[in-house]
């Protein structure tokens, strides 16, 4: 679906046209092996040098522009996979088909579907610079990683001593004012359980309550923009629905990815005939209660309900109730600002995944923070609530935080180019979202890195899209910065 036609004409013409093919090749997280083959191709049809590492880690080298030898080495970095994620009624096969994507004025999207500008425009820029023989560089490493999306497994395999630049670039910031120097540090948060389910009794209906329509985001960088969580208004639904019409609870289902604020959920419910219409009215008040408090931040909520035959199982009424309190209870969005950096989240929790069906209950979280005990305390109060459910909890894929360093040579240098070609100063800043440079950073001491990019909005959801215009600005500047690299 993805083709260079559909982008014909945006300038710079060769970093669409390599966008466009990137995004013809599927590349959900941790199953790169198609695009990793289709970039492999790529560096030998162009006679560039490059090696892979044990992990799937392309690292690709260019030797210094003339006149730039004694420049200051630089390697560009960018991440391969992206967030799949799709609207209800899109039938999407991210594995098998590439991105269906349109022109929108000003703004390249795609039909139903997250883009993948997250992060194919930095690779795209990246693979721009490999083929240009007119560019002025100093000696290039390009690093494309993998699995950055779901664990940052490709950062955390790389060797030390692999990658050998001075300073870093890292592709990957979505303001295209911004010059990122910090980021949060993160780790998944799992917690699981089995139960044995229960005969419903005679008398009962069945009722499918869904809530949907959110807006979602990413669930670092919109954490703080007030966005409903599905998990949790569906547990505050489901909690007034067992307080006023004493539901039971078949399974229950909500979000997809770690990284993305749940958009959607359901939950199958038993209910007694006698009950049914009290159920019902208390759908309607807790509809119009939702829309009216997320109708600024997410105007497409919907909580709907159908009326089906009951279920045969349900959960042990017990757990039922010890479950959604949990869920209803346990610590999401903002957990602390930092004290240091006005506006920056320092610390955050996103419930992002629920299944409870079929005997096995799975509740995963991200958790996210610039101050790595902060990070680690936040994730053992989630097993401290977990556990009043009788849920045991495990972590995993914890990385560091990116401590800010704006003072050095290279914010030095980014940020003086952007002043003299923009004439205005850039926002030098720390993010709450989880980048590669500070795992990078820990495996290549002394490395100088900063993060920066084009404009993009809606990262990790279907509304995803990029710039056109801060597309041509980004690489422009982009350019510049390497042109202008100092000597060692």
């Amino acid at each position: 679906m993805s083709n260079t036609n559909t982008l014909k004409g945006l300038q710079p013409e060769t970093v669409w046209n390599h966008f466009a093919a990137l995004n013809a090749v599927p590349r959900p997280s941790k199953k790169e092996e198609k695009v990793r083959a289709f970039l492999r191709s790529w560096f030998k049809e162009r006679n560039i040098s490059f090696r892979e590492d044990a992990v799937g880690n392309l690292l690709a080298t260019k030797p210094a522009s003339p006149g730039m030898e004694n420049a200051i080495p630089v390697v560009l970095q960018a991440h391969v996979d992206m967030v799949c994620q799709q609207n209800e009624g899109t039938d999407h096969r991210f594995e098998e088909e590439g991105i269906d994507m349109f022109v929108d004025g000003d703004w390249v999207r795609a039909r139903g579907t997250t883009l993948g500008a997250d992060n194919g425009i930095g690779v795209a820029f990246a693979l721009s610079l490999l083929e240009n023989q007119n560019a002025v560089h100093p000696p290039l490493e390009a690093l494309f990683t993998v699995d950055e999306e779901t664990g940052m497994t490709g950062a955390l395999g790389l060797k030390k001593g692999w990658v050998q630049g001075t300073f870093l670039l890292n592709i990957d910031t979505e303001d295209d004012q911004e010059l990122t120097v910090g980021c949060a540090g993160g780790v998944d948060v799992t917690s699981t359980g089995t139960y044995t389910s229960s005969p419903v009794p005679q008398g009962y209906k069945g009722l499918w309550v869904r809530l949907k329509g959110l807006t979602g985001g990413h669930s670092g960088m919109d954490i703080h923009l007030g966005r409903g969580n599905a998990n949790l208004l569906l547990s505050r639904v489901l909690r007034s629905l067992e307080e006023s019409a004493c539901i039971m609870l078949s399974s229950w289902e909500g979000g997809s990815l770690r990284n993305a604020i749940p958009r959607e959920g359901k939950a199958h419910l038993a209910i007694a005939d006698s009950h049914l219409d009290q159920a019902i009215a208390e759908l309607n008040r807790l509809a119009q209660e939702l829309h009216a408090e997320y109708a600024e931040t997410d105007p497409g909520l919907r909580l709907e309900w159908e009326s089906i035959d009951a279920p045969t199982q349900v959960l042990d009424a017990v757990l039922q109730q010890k479950l959604i309190r949990a869920v209803e209870a346990a610590p999401a969005g903002i957990l602390r600002m930092s004290p240091t950096i006005p506006g920056l989240v320092q610390t955050s929790n996103n419930v992002s995944k629920i299944s409870a069906k079929e005997g096995i209950v799975s509740i995963q979280c991200l958790t996210r923070s610039a101050v790595d005990s902060e990070k680690m305390a936040a994730a053992e109060a989630l097993r401290s609530v977990f556990s009043l459910a009788g849920l045991a909890t495990e972590f995993a894929g914890s990385y560091p935080g990116w401590t800010p360093a704006p003072a050095g040579s290279l914010a030095s240098h980014m940020r003086d180019t952007y002043v003299r070609m923009f004439q205005k100063e850039p926002h030098v800043n720390a993010c709450h979202a989880g980048l590669e440079c500070g795992i990078i950073g820990e495996r290549c001491p002394g490395m100088e890195m900063i993060s920066f990019g084009p404009t993009i909005t809606g990262a990790h959801s279907p509304d995803e899209r990029v710039s056109i215009s801060s597309v041509q600005k980004s690489y422009d500047y982009f350019l510049e910065v390497l042109r202008t690299i100092p000597t060692r």
